[in-house]
């Protein structure tokens, strides 16, 4: 009886090891520290859902420059020195083209109607045929999405055109491109290296994020005037790049547990930053002697024909942006059908 009993435990002690040890954990470095609210955090919850939900596989989360810094992340997943990264592509324009047309898009598809495009039309398929084509062995996820970021914290008021001239500014993805032919010099920093540089002086003025999220950052120490709306990035997309060899090696089950932690973080992520940032705006208008200024409509018309110009300069240039543009663009065309006539009008009183 005791050695039967013993064998037994002896098996299901083996059962229990085969089963622990046939888990995959996945080491993931997220572009946003833990500590940054709605897009750290972002990260950080979809960690906890996955392994909440998965026996076959397990998400370790890693700050940015734990495991590699953030604008090397696409290539240290693709090259199999990093599992996964959770990031934004944005962040690999310098690399391929059409990244930002999956990220962000100046004047382009708010949130909805993004995640519409990407779900329901061709944009995931062509998502995942941007990083194919250009050579990079990742699957990507969309895992992410927020609604419109500010567009800028400067340190004097920009009543024109001609005050934007000669700045030194970070600016994100395609918006940079529309700033750079408007005068004003740009450079992408990540988040870390924003505050020193505008201490410093190296940078006049920066856009980054949400007005909670920049407050982390303290911006508004320096900057006193933040300008609205977010003309350059309408929502920002999130992915999860995770090395492709990895990721075939996982089960179905799993792999489909993680989409499913993924589509749930789309929908906490957009839900954080909504519900969050009028508390942060009131706060720095109060307490921190930040003046809000709205872009002059005159400035936005001109951003706008900026940005219509920049995209055929860069679809004449680039096969593969032209064929993603001219997607989007058809969908968005679409779109109006629907938005146009369903929605009320804004601002409501």
């Amino acid at each position: 009886m005791t050695k039967k009993l013993l064998g037994a435990v002896a098996g299901v002690s083996m059962a229990f090891a085969g089963a622990a040890s046939a888990q995959e954990t996945i080491e993931m470095t997220s572009s946003f520290g833990k500590n940054l609210p709605i897009l750290g955090t972002a990260a950080i919850d979809f960690v906890e859902k996955i392994n909440g939900i998965s026996e076959g596989v397990e998400f370790e989360h890693f700050d940015p420059g734990e495991l590699v810094p953030t604008l090397e992340a696409l290539d240290a997943v693709s090259n199999g020195s990093v599992d996964a990264s959770y990031a934004t592509a944005g962040y690999w324009q310098g690399k391929i083209t059409a990244a930002s047309l999956f990220a962000a898009v100046p004047f382009g598809p708010e949130a909805g109607e993004f995640i519409g495009w990407m779900l329901y039309d061709d944009g995931l398929t062509l998502y995942q045929r941007m990083y194919d084509e250009a050579g990079y062995n990742v699957h990507v996820l969309p895992c992410g999405i927020i609604a419109p970021e500010t567009s800028g914290w400067f340190k004097n008021e920009i009543n024109s055109m001609a005050d934007l001239e000669g700045l030194n500014m970070r600016f994100f993805g395609l918006g940079a491109e529309v700033m750079q032919r408007l005068g004003v010099s740009t450079s992408l920093l990540a988040a870390g290296d924003i505050f020193p540089a505008l201490e410093r002086g190296a940078i006049d003025a920066t856009e980054f994020s949400m007005p909670r999220i920049d407050a982390r950052l303290g911006f508004h120490n320096i900057a006193k005037f933040n300008y609205f709306p977010g003309w350059h990035q309408p929502a920002t997309m999130f992915e999860l790049l995770v090395n492709k060899d990895r990721w075939n090696d996982l089960d179905e089950r799993s792999q489909k547990q993680i989409e499913v932690a993924c589509l749930a973080n789309v929908t906490t992520n957009l839900a954080e930053g909504e519900a969050t940032n009028f508390a942060a705006m009131v706060d720095n208008v109060e307490n921190n002697g930040v003046t809000i200024k709205q872009w002059p409509q005159e400035m936005l018309d001109t951003f706008e024909s900026t940005w219509s110009e920049v995209a055929e300069e860069l679809a004449a240039e680039d096969a593969f942006f032209a064929e993603v543009w001219a997607d989007l663009s058809e969908y968005r065309e679409g779109y109006k059908t629907w938005g146009n006539s369903i929605y009320l009008p804004r601002p409501r009183n």
